[in-house]
């Protein structure tokens, strides 16, 4: 009976020690083996076996990216101006012996140093250069953080800027002095396109009377042009009266002025605005012109002959 009882004790701690002595590590974590407080091995995801009793698990070091508030603080830029900036810092542990016993705490640490660097970056810049230069704040601690933190076995992958604010008063100066540039330069705009829409009808009213001027001078050329036509009618017309009467004689001209005297007549009764034509007192004068047209037309009629026949004495058809 007593024999049982201890081969039941011996299995105990056999099972006891086989138990403690293996260790299955989760994935995204590493675990270091201590021996008598001193580090000595490193575990990896799996299973993995220590000495029992002896070997120890120290720390439980998440190598995972993690993320890292860095808080809340007052900082005095360049200028003097007292900004509230917060931020946050991603990092990754990729030696855990060094994370676990190169320093205390790693978060404390990274927050801490994340801070500092903080305020001297943005003490280093105005009010101005620090809002519209996040990228600059950014780049600039993330270099620092990764180099401070490289002796730790702490990679920083990122640093963002969160938020900077300026304090209200600030606010509303900012918002007056944004309100009045943005009103000059409506000013400035409005400005010149006056600018331009009065030199634009300048150009206009100058192309108008350019052209205005050319349609005058084309204008007068055609008038003369046609001026020096109706001249070139005019002297082929008397030349050509001057050709009949020195032809006809006398008995010509009369013709000529019967003609223009009928026709005058009858513009006169057939205007539709005339109201009232005026004719000879005696219309045997009218009747008179009307013969002295007609003589004067055979006057001007060279005779005829018969053929074989010889000319005849004076023409019978002119007048004495």
């Amino acid at each position: 009976m007593d024999f049982l009882i201890a081969l039941g004790v011996v299995a105990f701690l056999a099972i006891l020690t086989v138990v403690a002595g293996i260790k299955t590590v989760p994935q995204g974590q590493q675990w270091t083996v201590e021996r008598f407080g001193r580090y000595t091995a490193l575990l990896q995801p799996g299973l993995n076996l220590i000495i029992p009793f002896i070997d120890q698990i120290g720390h439980k070091i998440n190598v995972q990216e993690q993320v890292l508030d860095i808080p809340e603080q007052d900082v005095i830029t360049q200028d003097n101006a007292v900004v509230l900036a917060d931020g946050v810092v991603y990092y990754r542990i990729f030696n855990a012996a060094k994370a676990a016993y190169e320093v205390a705490d790693v978060q404390g640490a990274i927050a801490s140093l994340a801070m500092t660097n903080l305020r001297a970056v943005i003490g280093s810049m105005t009010l101005d250069e620090s809002l519209s230069g996040r990228e600059r704040i950014n780049s600039s601690l993330l270099q620092v953080l990764d180099e401070a933190t490289e002796g730790w076995g702490v990679k920083v992958t990122r640093v963002e800027l969160r938020n900077i604010q300026p304090p209200q008063n600030l606010v509303a100066a900012m918002n007056l002095q944004m309100t009045a540039e943005r009103e000059r330069r409506a000013q400035i705009a409005k400005a010149q396109g006056d600018r331009e829409a009065q030199i634009t009808r300048a150009e206009g009213e100058k192309q108008a009377q350019i052209l205005e001027a050319e349609g005058r001078k084309e204008a007068a050329f055609r008038d003369a042009e046609a001026r020096e036509r109706l001249a070139e009618a005019e002297a082929r017309a008397v030349q050509m009266v001057a050709e009949a009467t020195s032809k006809g004689g006398l008995e010509a001209i009369r013709y000529f002025v019967a003609d223009k005297y009928v026709a005058a007549v009858k513009d006169m009764a057939t205007n539709p605005n005339s109201r009232l034509v005026i004719v000879p007192l005696e219309m045997s004068s009218l009747a008179g012109l009307a013969g002295v047209a007609l003589e004067g037309l055979r006057a001007m009629q060279p005779p005829t002959s018969a053929p074989g026949s010889t000319p005849a004495g004076p023409n019978p058809w002119a007048r004495g």
